[in-house]
């Protein structure tokens, strides 16, 4: 000891440079040229524009809209996400994560949609979400006394499931898109191998504008193939109107109980997942934690957005892993380049007819982009597990965590018995995992049990016993470059 008082570590800030192998092209409130900027949001919105389409069409399909009912759906969604992903990027108040976050229609609450709409109709999917957005909001505010569950070892589960997740997601729209007749099929394939390669080659080879903007000029090489290819059907197009105001409230709510339980269940697996999200895009595009402020503002804004969907009809929104992916993919960080993009969302959802356009490209280009956009999210979970020195209680926390969460994902059959809102929560993954995570962290022994277990320890060669010296070599003895330091702690260490 010198003397001098040590320095404790500081909290990561947002103004932080990251470090080298990190940099951003751009960074989270750096505003590109103009036109790069503009190109760079269009990327982002044919990114999600799938998954934000498709969800309710599935809703539609299932409950036997109109096509009338199924065209205002699709129109909504657009809306609503450009709107809502401007509370994240802009922010109000305590409303919004100011980080380059895409919000859509969520996937994870149409297990329960579907029942509810075939049961009691699509006003009562709408009131359980007004209350599902109140929890998320309750969720968003309590983060800040929560925030110790989510270390970095529980973030990077959580995004490591996520990312897991979505990979059979994104390898059904490589094959064509669940329900395709031609699923599995060579054009398929072959069209979505032909996006994913010319991605690669754009990214690694373009300079400036051509690299950052790779998978936008790959979605439209693939989608100008498929037309010759007959796997684009204009007729959509042609049935679209020009030009389109939404009615707000036009299904009605209605809360029945079933609603509320299932719906505001599904908030809080919702929650987690953008937690996650959260936790991916500033470690990996800006290469630092995620802040508390950050952290708050967007499950607020998760909550707020999906709830405000319900005035307008439209289905519950929450923040996008594939444009996640997409950020660290691109290392474009700045939210003016994601509000951009929320501008031509809104702009569609008053331009049917140019939705459309956007609306009708193949599955299978979507993706060729999508199962890279869902690998980089399980890069951003492994990036974020290796800032812990793990040791064998953290590979068992992993393990656990992910085994049980992935388990039941893989294996729906498994908790059949279930009632069905908890089923609908243990098969997400994204929940058992995350609460494995967090208790198993917190149940962390303590050196009297075993807990010192650093993994860069040789097992052979105990640790020394008190008033016993240390063997020869082993890194507790004095001098040993790997010796602990006065105030060094380690995951097992007291205190």
């Amino acid at each position: 000891m010198t003397g001098e008082r040590e320095t404790a570590p500081q909290p990561p800030s947002a103004n932080r440079p990251p470090p080298e192998g990190v940099t951003p092209r751009y960074g989270i409130d750096e505003m590109p040229p103009l036109g790069t900027a503009i190109v760079l949001g269009i990327q982002h919105v044919l990114v999600m524009m799938a998954s934000n389409v498709t969800i309710p069409i599935i809703l539609a399909t299932a409950i036997g809209a109109t096509t009338g009912e199924t065209a205002f759906l699709v129109q909504v969604a657009l809306l609503v996400a450009g709107i809502t992903t401007l509370m994240q990027t802009i922010g109000f108040g305590p409303v919004g994560s100011r980080l380059p976050i895409v919000q859509g229609t969520s996937f994870g609450f149409l297990v329960v949609a579907i029942p509810l709409a075939q049961q009691y109709g699509i006003a009562a999917v709408l009131g359980g979400a007004i209350f599902a957005g109140l929890v998320q909001v309750v969720l968003g505010f309590s983060l800040r006394w929560l925030r110790a569950l989510f270390p970095p070892l529980v973030s990077g589960i959580v995004v490591l499931v996520i990312g897991i997740g979505l990979l059979p997601t994104g390898m059904a729209l490589y094959a064509g898109g669940n329900g395709a007749e031609d699923f599995g099929s060579w054009t398929n394939l072959g069209l979505a191998t032909l996006v994913l390669v010319v991605m690669l080659v754009l990214y690694r080879f373009g300079k400036g504008i051509i690299g950052a903007a790779s998978v936008l000029i790959a979605l439209v090489v693939g989608y100008l193939v498929a037309i010759p290819l007959g796997l684009v059907d204009f007729s959509q197009v042609s049935e679209a109107d020009w030009f389109a105001i939404p009615m707000p409230l036009r299904f009605g709510l209605d809360f029945p109980s079933a609603a509320i339980i299932g719906m505001g269940a599904m908030a809080i697996a919702t929650s987690v997942e953008t937690i996650g999200d959260l936790s991916a895009i500033t470690k990996s595009g800006a290469g630092r934690e995620v802040t508390d402020r950050e952290l708050s503002g967007g499950v607020i804004a998760d909550g707020v957005a999906t709830a405000f969907a319900s005035i307008f009809s439209a289905l519950p929104n929450t923040s996008f892993g594939q444009n996640v992916g997409l950020v660290a993919f691109t290392g474009v960080m700045s939210r003016h380049v994601v509000s951009i993009g929320a501008g031509f969302l809104i702009l569609l959802g008053l331009l049917p007819k140019f939705a459309a356009v956007i609306a009708v490209m193949p599955s299978a280009v979507i993706g060729g982009a999508a199962v890279a956009m869902f690998g980089m999210l399980i890069g951003a979970g492994i990036k974020l597990l290796a800032e812990t020195a793990l040791d064998r209680h953290d590979m068992l926390v992993i393990a656990v965590s992910i085994g049980v969460g992935q388990g039941f994902a893989a294996v729906p059959a498994a908790v059949g018995g279930m009632p069905e809102t908890l089923e609908v929560l243990l098969v997400s993954g994204i929940v058992p995992a995350a609460l494995f995570a967090v208790v198993m962290n917190l149940s962390r022994p303590g050196p009297a049990q075993g807990a010192v277990l650093d993994i860069d320890v040789p097992l052979e060669q105990p640790l020394a016993e008190p008033g016993r010296p240390a063997e020869p070599g082993h890194p507790d003895e004095p001098g040993h470059p790997d010796a602990r330091q006065p105030g060094r702690r380690g995951h097992g260490d007291p205190g």
